[in-house]
Order: C-alpha cells, then sequence, then structure tokens
C-alpha cells in the first residue's frame, strides 16, 4: 500500500532510542552477565541439595542435586551462544553471527524436551513399579527452599529477557521455570502419599511432563520462525508509517517487510519521491528515512531503503 502526499498519515508519538547496532554489543553483555549469575546461583542450589542429602543420608536428594547441576548447562549454552553471537562481520559471515544465539535457543527448547522425556519416563516407572518417595522435614524444607529460588530466577530472567529483548534469555527462564514444575511434582507426591494416594504420584508427573513438553515445542517454534525468516515480529506499523511519511520529500511508501530476532531486526522498504527530484537529494532522503527508522523502531538493527519516483495519477 503507497501513501501519497495530500494522504494524512496517523499521528503516532515517535520518540528518539539508541540504535539497535550501537544497543547490541552493550545488551549481548548484560544479557552474559545475567546468565553468569544465573549459572553461580544454580550452582550454589544444585551444592546446597548435595550437602543436605549428604547429611540426611537422602539418596534421591543427591541425585536431584545432580540434575539441578545438570540445568546449569543451559545457563553455559546462553552464555557461549551469546560469545559468538557477538563477534564481528567476517568474509564469510557478512551479515553477522547473530542466529547464532537462535541456535543456541534451540539447544535449550532441546534441553526441555530431553527434561519433559525424563519425567515422562519416571512416571511411567512410578506407575509400572510403585516406589514410596523418602519423605522428612529436610527433604520437605529443600525442595521448597529450591522452588522459591528457581521461581524467582525464572520471573527475573524472563523480565529481563522481555526488557532486553533477547530470544535466548527468555528460553532459558522457561528452562529454570521447568525445574519450578518439578519441584511442585515432588511436593505434589509427598501430599499425595501423605493423604494415602500414592497412586496420584505417577499421574502428576505425567501432567507436568506434559506441561514441560509444550514448553519445549514452543521455544523450538518460536526459534524456527527466527531461522526460516517468518515475517511474525512485532514491528509497530503506525510507528513506521508515521517515521517514513514524517521525512520532508516521501510521498509515499510500500513493501515493508522484516525478519530477525526481536533484538536484531532487519528490513526493507520502498519509498517514493518526486521523480524530478536530482538523484543526491533522493539520496539524502532514503539515508533520513534509514537513520529515523533506526532511531526509533525498537530492535531495529539494519534497513535497506529502496528509492522510486512517484507515478502521477
Amino acid at each position: 500500500m503507497v501513501r501519497r502526499a495530500g494522504a494524512q498519515a496517523p499521528k503516532a508519538r515517535i520518540t528518539t532510542a539508541e540504535t539497535a547496532g550501537a544497543r547490541a554489543p552493550k545488551v549481548r553483555s548484560r544479557v552474559q552477565r545475567i546468565f553468569i549469575f544465573v549459572l553461580a546461583l544454580n550452582l550454589s542450589v544444585a551444592l546446597a541439595k548435595a550437602v543436605f542429602g549428604l547429611l540426611a543420608g537422602s539418596v534421591s536428594m543427591v541425585a536431584d542435586a545432580f540434575h539441578s547441576g545438570f540445568d546449569s548447562f543451559s545457563n553455559v549454552v546462553g552464555i557461549v551462544a551469546l560469545y559468538f553471537a557477538g563477534r564481528p562481520p567476517d568474509p564469510e559471515h557478512p551479515y553477522g553471527h547473530g542466529k547464532i544465539e537462535t541456535l543456541g535457543t534451540l539447544v535449550i527448547g532441546a534441553m526441555l524436551l530431553l527434561t519433559a522425556a525424563g519425567i515422562l519416563y519416571e512416571g511411567y516407572r512410578r506407575l509400572v513399579e510403585p516406589v514410596v518417595p523418602d519423605i522428612t522435614a529436610v527433604t520437605v524444607g529443600v525442595m521448597v527452599g529450591t522452588l522459591v529460588v528457581n521461581l524467582a530466577v525464572s520471573t527475573y530472567e524472563r523480565r529481563k529477557g522481555e526488557e532486553y529483548r533477547s530470544q535466548i534469555l527468555v528460553a532459558d527462564s522457561q528452562h529454570t521455570r521447568s525445574d519450578v514444575f518439578v519441584s511442585l511434582a515432588v511436593l505434589g507426591g509427598f501430599l499425595a502419599v501423605r493423604l494415602g494416594y500414592p497412586e496420584a504420584d505417577p499421574i502428576i508427573a505425567f501432567a507436568i511432563g506434559l506441561l514441560i513438553a509444550r514448553m519445549g515445542i514452543r521455544v523450538l517454534y518460536d526459534a524456527a520462525r527466527v531461522l526460516t525468516d517468518t515475517m511474525n515480529l512485532p514491528c509497530d506499523m503506525e510507528l513506521i508509517r508515521a517515521v517514513v511519511m514524517d521525512v520532508p520529500g516521501v510521498t509515499g511508501y510500500h513493501d515493508f517487510r522484516c525478519r530477525g530476532k526481536p533484538d536484531e531486526i532487519l528490513a526493507d522498504i520502498h519509498i517514493t519521491v518526486d521523480p524530478a527530484l536530482p538523484v543526491s537529494r533522493a539520496h539524502e532522503i532514503s539515508d533520513e528515512v534509514e537513520r529515523r527508522l533506526k532511531e526509533t523502531v525498537p530492535g531495529l538493527a539494519e534497513v535497506v531503503v529502496h528509492i522510486e519516483p512517484e507515478e502521477s495519477p
């Protein structure tokens, strides 16, 4: 759709921010620091489980400590993926390495599916061969403490992931949230046994396993949409129209397209100008459109502006 001179474009609030290209290294560094902080916290939780498990003589709690330690691998995946994604463009990768972050997101999604498969298998095993869990005050206390810590961490990760528009940080928050569901499943099993319904334990495990599998599939689906250049990004078309039509000399626009990650959007747009304008002036207008879009549209890292002469009615 082309907006022509004389047609009033709806007014939208235009704000100026740092360009995405300038923000990207800073944001990536902040997200890396969050991953390192979460990794240290997860390892501390795993260590606490191991220590209390050994002191209480609880084999199951020691096993859960190893499970928590393995979960920290997703944090390592995030740190490594962000490191390589932040490398500058080179002759073999002229568009940069940003999609390595999306590959890291795929790995975290696969880890969620593996966690779900493990829980579903454990639920099946307990359904075939019922096992009465070892319930002690220490066991319950550590599980509740772990639940609270993981809930706080996953909430923090998701909030920061949305703030920085980081797909991999949001995915890792889902992985941390899976530990919350695992703890709820264990506590639910404890409660079921106390109430005299031990058969409810594997049913709870099945429900939690399916929920985590759904989370993993969603993470994989979102990452796949980025890798296949699906135009699923939250580009505000009202804002884009207002920015473009506010540039002096632009008589219309059409064919706006975008792709990429939420924090690294790549776009192109066609603008129309007076055909009588000198080439140098038309080029200046295209540069101004590019500059304003990159300053105003959140996450926009690059935009290619095509110049076309306005067709007379």
